[in-house]
């Protein structure tokens, strides 16, 4: 086992730099907050999945770390983000003394979390998919939304997110089923327009509780979507 800990990565100088920079990078063409606050979220969600269902610390651990890291590849490109981050994240892990056999299934989890190439390849690539995806808030939009203001798709991807006043995940009570519940303000954003937008990453996240042996569900606004 590496001594290469979720809070050594959370303090490292160099982590720090490439996440700060990733979303300063998005900051710049427009797109949601990718920030500490998006990571540290993922990593929460990631470690909470994998540690309820039971499996080994370790492997919550690498989920954590997986998640903490899985935005890096922004710093480059929006584009093929997840297997620059996956790249980026092999040198770091590398350099820092991790054995291989945890580097491998890390940048693989990273490597596969944009819905354009996603697959749950293993448990952890399973929990970060679940938790990026289901990051859905308020806090994440940076431009103040005007009204009328509905051009292009990363204005309505931002007014989705502005209109989701509360989000959680969590698992049904028999431990069968994740859930992610949302709260819409309909003023603001239909539930359509939801789907319209998150469509894909819903039916990514659904794939990556298959391979966790769950379903999963999305509650809007109280009503069971899927």
């Amino acid at each position: 086992m590496s001594n290469i800990t979720y809070k050594y990565i959370k303090s490292n100088k160099d982590v720090q730099t490439y996440i700060s920079m990733a979303d300063a990078s998005l900051s710049s063409i427009g797109y949601t907050e990718h920030s500490n606050a998006h990571v540290e979220k993922a990593a929460q969600t990631a470690y909470m999945i994998l540690s309820t269902l039971g499996y080994p610390e370790r492997e919550c651990e690498l989920a954590q770390i997986a998640a903490y890291m899985h935005d890096i590849g922004n710093v480059i490109n929006r584009i093929d983000h997840a297997q620059s981050g996956a790249i980026m994240a092999f040198r770091l892990l590398s350099n820092l003394g991790m054995p291989a056999e945890e580097i491998a299934i890390i940048v693989s989890a990273i490597g596969n979390h944009d819905e354009s190439t996603a697959y749950p390849v293993n448990p952890i690539a399973a929990a970060l998919i679940i938790a990026d995806k289901t990051d859905v808030r308020r806090s994440r939009v940076r431009k103040p939304l005007v009204e009328d203001d509905a051009v292009g798709v990363q204005r309505t991807h931002d007014r989705v997110n502005y209109a989701c006043v509360e989000s959680r995940v969590y698992f049904s009570e028999d431990k069968s089923a994740l859930v992610l519940e949302v709260t819409i303000d309909e003023n603001i954003s239909s539930i359509m327009e939801y789907f319209e937008i998150f469509m894909e990453r819903m039916k990514l996240c659904r794939n990556a509780a298959k391979t966790l042996k769950l379903e999963f569900h999305l509650v809007i606004n109280n009503k069971k979507i899927v």
